[in-house]
C-alpha cells in the first residue's frame, strides 16, 4: 500500500509538472546591414499553447508589445532589431494591454462605393461600382497625404459630404459666389485644413500603382470592384480583397481579378496579391504610376523599384509614389501618352513595370507613397527609401519559435 502511494504521488508531480505551460519564445535575426523597425508575423501554428487563452508578449526588456491575430492566422507585431544583430521576444499566457488602432479603413457607400484606407503616415484609396455607374473613369490607386499619425479619412469624408453645407452650396452660389467659394473651400478634402488633403490626380490611368492585364500590347485597365470583403481592420494591420467583374480574355469568357491589398501600421508600402482566376494562358501584366508634367523618375532595375516624385503643387509640396518587386520585373519604362490621350487621362503618361502572369499563380509586388511635408524633404530621400525597403523585401527578417520550460 506504501508503495503505491508513493507511486502515485510521483506521479502526481510529474503530471502537474508537465501541464505547466512552458514561455515561448520568438528570436528575430537581422541579417543587413541597417537597423530594421517593422511589423514583423508569425504564424499561429507555431503557437498552439496559446490558440486558446489570452497571452501577453513582450520585448527583451520586459516591455509589453502590441499585437494582432489576423484573419489568415498571424500574429503581427512591431519588431526592432539593430543590424547584423537578434532579438528575442517572449510569449506568456496573461490578458494583454489594450492595443491603439494605429490602421484601419473601411468602404464609403455615402462617397460612391469608395475603400479607404490609412495608418500613422499615408492614406490611399480605390474605387467602386458606383463610381463606374456615374460614367466616371478612375482605374488606379488614389493617394491622400497626411502629417499626423491621427486617423483623419473618417473626418475628412464627413466634412466633404456635410449635407448642411451641400445643400446650401446652389443657392448661396447664386446670391453670393464668393461666400459660396468660402464654404466649398471649407469643406473640400482637396483644401489642407492642416492635416493632409487630397490633390493627387489619378483619372483614367493606372494611378499610384495599380496593376492590370495587357492583351495584345493593351492595357486592359480594370474599373470598379465588384465585390469587397475587410479581412483585417487594426489596430496594426489593415486587409482588404477585392473582386473585380469578369471580362473575356482571347478563348477565356469570364476572367476574375482578385486583390488581396494589405497595409500596416508604420508602413509607407501596402502589398499586393494579385490573381486571376479562369485565365488559361500565361499573359503579360504591367504595373503602372502615372506620370504628371515634370515629375521626376527613378528607375532601379538592382532594387526590382520604380519611384516617382511629382512636381511641386504650390505650398501643397510634393506627393511621392513607387512600385517595389520581390523580383526583377521584364522591363521598366515610361510610356508617354499621345496627345489625345493626354486631353483623355490629364497625364503626360505612365511608368510601366511588365511582368508575366501564369495561370492559377499569384503575382506579388508592393506599392506605397509619401510627402513632402511628412518625412521626405527631398525627392532623394524618397528614393533612398524606397531603395531601403527593396532590401527589407529581399532579405525578410529571419524568426525561430521555440518552447522554454519555466
Amino acid at each position: 500500500m506504501k508503495k503505491f502511494i508513493n507511486a502515485l504521488l510521483v506521479m502526481l508531480i510529474v503530471f502537474s509538472s508537465c501541464s505547466k505551460k512552458p514561455d515561448i519564445e520568438i528570436k528575430i535575426m537581422n541579417n543587413t546591414k541597417t537597423d530594421r523597425q517593422e511589423i514583423t508575423e508569425v504564424s499561429m501554428k507555431y503557437l498552439q499553447e496559446m490558440k486558446k487563452e489570452a497571452f501577453i508578449l513582450t520585448d527583451e526588456n520586459g516591455k509589453e508589445v502590441p499585437y494582432q491575430i489576423t484573419y489568415d492566422s498571424l500574429i503581427v507585431f512591431p519588431a526592432t532589431v539593430k543590424a547584423n544583430s537578434s532579438v528575442i521576444y517572449k510569449i506568456k499566457a496573461g490578458q494583454p494591454a489594450a492595443v491603439k488602432t494605429i490602421v484601419s479603413g473601411r468602404v464609403y457607400p455615402e462617397r460612391l462605393d469608395d475603400v479607404a484606407w490609412e495608418n500613422d503616415r499615408i492614406a490611399f484609396r480605390l474605387y467602386g461600382p458606383a463610381l463606374q455607374n456615374s460614367g466616371e473613369k478612375a482605374y488606379g490607386y488614389d493617394v491622400w497625404v497626411k502629417n499626423t499619425k491621427d486617423l483623419i479619412v473618417d473626418e475628412r469624408y464627413r466634412r466633404q459630404l456635410d449635407r448642411s453645407a451641400q445643400t446650401r452650396l446652389p443657392e448661396l452660389h447664386q446670391k453670393d459666389s464668393a461666400a459660396a467659394q468660402l464654404l466649398e473651400d471649407s469643406i473640400s478634402y482637396h483644401i489642407d485644413h492642416g492635416n493632409g488633403l487630397d490633390f493627387y490626380k489619378v483619372g483614367p490611368t493606372l494611378g499610384a500603382g495599380t496593376t492590370a492585364l495587357l492583351v495584345d500590347d493593351k492595357i486592359l485597365y480594370p474599373w470598379g470592384y465588384a465585390k469587397q470583403e475587410i479581412l483585417d481592420n487594426g489596430p496594426l494591420r489593415f486587409t482588404v480583397r477585392l473582386t473585380y467583374p469578369p471580362v473575356k480574355i482571347g478563348t477565356d469568357a469570364a476572367v476574375v481579378e482578385k486583390r488581396v491589398i494589405t497595409l500596416d501600421a508604420g508602413s509607407q508600402m501596402n502589398k499586393v496579391t494579385v490573381s486571376y482566376e479562369g485565365l488559361t494562358k500565361e499573359c503579360p501584366i504591367v504595373t503602372g504610376i502615372v506620370l504628371h508634367k515634370d515629375a521626376i523618375q527613378n528607375i532601379d532595375t538592382t532594387a526590382h523599384s520604380m519611384a516617382v516624385a511629382e512636381a511641386p503643387s504650390g505650398q501643397d509640396g510634393r506627393i511621392y509614389v513607387a512600385a517595389v518587386f520581390p523580383r526583377s520585373p521584364l522591363s521598366i519604362q515610361p510610356v508617354p501618352f499621345n496627345e489625345k490621350e493626354k486631353a483623355e487621362r490629364g497625364a503626360e503618361g505612365q511608368l510601366l513595370a511588365k511582368n508575366l502572369y501564369k495561370p492559377k499563380g499569384k503575382f506579388v509586388y508592393y506599392f506605397g507613397a509619401g510627402w513632402s511635408k511628412w518625412g521626405f524633404s527631398e525627392p532623394n530621400d524618397w528614393f533612398g527609401f524606397v531603395n531601403n525597403f527593396s532590401t527589407q523585401v529581399q532579405k525578410r527578417l529571419f524568426t525561430i519559435v521555440s518552447y522554454v520550460e519555466k
